[in-house]
C-alpha cells in the first residue's frame, strides 16, 4: 500500500476516534466535563498530525477523506476555543486538567497569514459585489479563526469590518484607516488594563516596550514599580503573575503579527 494511502487510513482512524467523542463540531460545546474535553483535544491533535503529513503529498485531495475542509476547520476552531479557555483560566488562577496537555500549536501555524495579508483581502472585499463581499467576509473570518496568532485579533478585526469599513469609500484607504483604528484600540486597551490593575500608564508602557524589544519577560519587581502601591507578600505572586499574563496578551493582540 502506498505511503499516502497508509497515512490516509491513519487519518480516517483518528477521525473515527474524534467523532466517537464529538460526533459534530457543535457537540464539542456539550462535552460533559474537562475529562471529555481533554479526550477531544488529544483526538483532534492526532487528526492534525496526520492531516499535516497528508497535505505534504501532491496526491492530497479532500475528496479522498470522510470530512470536508470546512468541517475540519470548524473542529479546529473548537480546539482553539479550548486553548483560549486554558489561557483565560490561568489568568483567573483557575486550575484545569487541560493545562497539562500540549496543544502543539506549531501544527496549526501558517506563515503566510498575517495582518498585512488580511488587509489585502479586505481591500478586495471593499471593491467586490454585495454577494461576493459576503462570501469573502466569511472566508476572512474563517482564516482569523484558524490561525492562532490572528485568532487573538479576530474580535477587533471584525469590529473594524462592521463599524469602520462601511464608511470607507476607497479600498486603497483601508490600510491607513485600519492603522488609525488599531492605534485607537491599543490606547483604549492599555488604559483599561492600567485602570483595572492600578498601574502607572507611562511606566507600564515602557515595560511593555522593553519586553517587545528584548523578548525578556519582566520580573515581578519591575511590574510592582508600576503599581500605585506595592502588594503584600501574600498577594505579590498572584498579582504579579496576573499582570504579566495580561501584558503578554496585550502584546499578542496589538503587536505580534502586525507587520508583513
Amino acid at each position: 500500500m502506498p505511503d499516502y494511502e497508509k497515512i490516509a487510513e491513519k487519518f480516517e482512524e483518528a477521525l473515527k476516534e474524534l467523532r466517537e467523542i464529538a460526533p459534530t463540531y457543535q457537540s464539542v460545546n456539550d462535552l460533559e466535563s474537562e475529562d471529555y474535553e481533554a479526550l477531544f483535544v488529544q483526538a483532534f491533535r492526532r487528526l492534525l498530525r496526520n492531516m499535516n503529513v497528508l497535505q505534504s503529498y501532491t496526491d492530497f485531495d479532500w475528496n479522498d477523506l470522510d470530512i470536508d475542509e470546512q468541517e475540519f476547520e470548524d473542529y479546529k476552531s473548537k480546539y482553539l476555543d479550548l486553548y483560549q479557555k486554558v489561557k483565560q483560566d490561568q489568568q483567573k488562577q483557575k486550575t484545569s486538567i487541560l493545562e497539562d496537555i500540549d496543544f502543539e500549536l506549531e501544527l496549526i501555524h501558517r506563515d503566510q497569514i498575517n495582518v498585512a495579508y488580511i488587509l489585502k483581502l479586505l481591500s478586495q472585499m471593499k471593491n467586490a459585489t454585495l454577494s461576493d463581499a459576503k462570501a469573502q467576509k466569511k472566508a476572512i473570518m474563517d482564516l482569523l479563526g484558524g490561525d492562532i496568532q490572528l485568532r487573538s485579533k479576530r474580535e477587533l478585526i471584525q469590529k473594524f469590518i462592521d463599524e469602520n469599513m462601511p464608511f470607507i469609500k476607497d479600498g486603497d484607504n483601508i490600510e491607513d484607516e485600519f492603522e488609525k483604528f488599531w492605534q485607537e484600540q491599543k490606547v483604549l486597551a492599555l488604559g483599561k488594563l492600567c485602570e483595572e490593575e492600578h498601574l502607572d500608564k507611562a511606566q507600564f508602557k515602557s515595560l511593555i516596550d522593553a519586553y517587545v524589544y528584548s523578548g525578556r519577560e519582566p520580573i515581578k519587581d519591575e511590574v510592582f514599580q508600576c503599581l500605585d502601591n506595592r502588594p503584600s507578600i501574600l498577594q505579590a505572586r498572584v498579582i504579579g503573575d496576573r499582570i504579566i499574563a495580561k501584558m503578554k496578551e496585550f502584546v499578542e493582540v496589538f503587536v505580534k503579527g502586525m507587520v508583513a
